[in-house]
This record gives C-alpha cells, structure tokens and sequence, in this order.
C-alpha cells in the first residue's frame, strides 16, 4: 500500500495520556511505613518450583513475595477474600499506572469496584527503571502462561503453567472442583519478570530477570486479600514461557500485622462511586 504524502506529519502527532494520574488518591507511604516497622510476622507460604500456593492477608496487613535459591519470576492473582467476584484488574492497572509497576502504585481491583486492593510499599528491583530495550519489571502486560495459547501454537498438553497452577491452588484453596476455580483465574502482575514490547513489530517480549535471592516486593493490604502466587515454569524467563527443563525456585510469601494502633489515621478505600445507572 502506498503511504501518502503526509504520513511523516501523522506520524509526529504527538501522543496525549490516556488516563493523567495526578488526581489519583495517593497513598501514605510514611504510615505503612511507620506500621510495617512494628509490624510482627504472622504467616509463611511457599511457592514450590512450577507450581502454585495461596495466601491470605487481612487488611491492613502486609504481605512480601521473596525471591530465594535463585532467579525466579511469579504469576500473582488476588482477589477480595469475602468476594471472589471482586479480583485484580490488570488491564486497568495498566492504563492507570504505566505497564509495570513499582513503589507507591497500586493493584487495582475490577468492575464495578474499581478500588486499590494492594499498594506496593517496597521493591528492592525498583532501580532496574527501563531498560535501552524497553524493558522493565514487574509487569501488567501478559496475562500468564498458559495450556489454551500451548494448544493453540504448539499442539501441547502442558498443565504446569501458571493459569493451571493458579487455578489448582485455588481449588484446593477453596475445596471446590476445577471448573468452579478456574474461571476465577484472572490475568496477573508478574513479578519480577522482565518484558516490554519490540521496537520493530511492537511483539511482548521477555528477557532474563534481573531478580537474585534476596529481593522482594511488598506490598500493603487495602483490603481482606486472597492470594495465589504461581512460581512460573520459565524459571527467569531468560529463554521459554512453560518448560520442563528450565532451572526453577521456589518463591516465598510472608504476611506481616502490624501493632494495634498503628493504622488509626487509615481508612479502609471505598468501592468506585459510580451510580451504576448506565445512562438510565
């Protein structure tokens, strides 16, 4: 197809945000800060290598994903735990906050609620910035790995991918059969997976994580959370999504409460509030 003559003038539009932040509620980073420093571990849960495991942190609480043994990047759903049908709405976080995220931004939560679930409060990756080739970490860009897009381009029966992790773990979580949790199985923040987009034909791409033992990412409770972290079966994602014979660690999730009183001047975030009335 011939370009026309104006295409470098179209080109040079310049871009406008979507979504300008600047009037989002900001968190008070100094008071979960001043909480998590008397706050005392109350729980631990271990995602082993290629599989997954739940975790539950009230609000208020803090909850931190650790790296340990080695490189390893996770797939992080969370849902309201009094209300499955409230769950991390990746998408919208995205458009919110940018296509990764990082100290200070925050999980949001789907339709109709549309409030933060989870505020990131530390990220010892957050120096990593972005990358000469676009990349970064901590994204919202995939939506997990899983055995539908196998099937679909390689023919494959692969049930250690995250979608299947995530959606066993629930399950079990639960007490309920497969096909109850897999629909709640929504797309992620992956964790310390590092990706951006080519500059060429604009594909999502990975590349080794730049995550060691040792680095976290915390994370404040805004409320009653439900959690499944999948210990991904690309391990760091340097050269496949699902495998069996990339190198995998576990990932560990520790939940922390802090001391009475130390969150008096918080408040619990409200629904969204829209009116729901659509025009009618």
């Amino acid at each position: 197809m011939t370009q026309p003559s104006d295409a470098d003038a179209r080109r040079a539009v310049k871009p406008v945000i979507c979504y300008p932040n600047d009037t989002l509620p900001k968190p008070d980073l100094a008071l979960y800060q001043a909480a998590r420093d008397g706050a005392t571990k109350i729980d631990e849960v271990i995602a082993p290598p290629r599989e997954a495991a739940c975790f539950r942190a009230a609000a208020g609480q803090f909850f931190r994903i650790t790296s340990v043994e080695g490189p390893q990047v996770g797939d992080l759903n969370l849902w309201n735990a009094n209300d499955l049908s409230e769950r991390f709405y990746s998408g919208k976080s995205r458009a919110l906050h940018g296509a990764h995220l990082t100290t200070g931004e925050r999980m949001w939560s789907s339709f109709p609620h549309l409030r933060p679930m989870a505020t990131i409060t530390e990220d010892t990756l957050g120096w990593y910035g972005i990358d000469a080739y676009g990349g970064s970490v901590h994204d919202v860009i995939g939506t997990r790995c899983d055995p539908y897009t196998g099937n679909l381009l390689a023919g494959s029966q692969y049930h250690h991918c995250c979608h299947s992790n995530l959606t066993r773990a629930l399950a079990d979580e639960l007490g309920v059969s497969l096909s109850e949790a897999e629909p709640h199985v929504h797309d992620v923040l992956n964790v310390f997976m590092c990706t951006g987009f080519t500059r060429d034909t604009g594909q999502y791409f990975m590349k080794s994580s730049p995550v060691r033992p040792g680095d976290y990412i915390e994370f404040f409770a805004e409320i009653d959370i439900l959690g499944a972290l999948s210990a991904c079966p690309g391990g760091d994602c340097s050269s496949e999504h699902s495998s069996d014979t990339a190198a995998c660690y576990p990932l560990k999730v520790e939940v922390f409460a802090p001391q009475a009183g130390a969150l008096d001047e918080w408040q619990r975030p409200d629904v969204n509030g829209y009116d729901r009335s659509h025009g009618r």
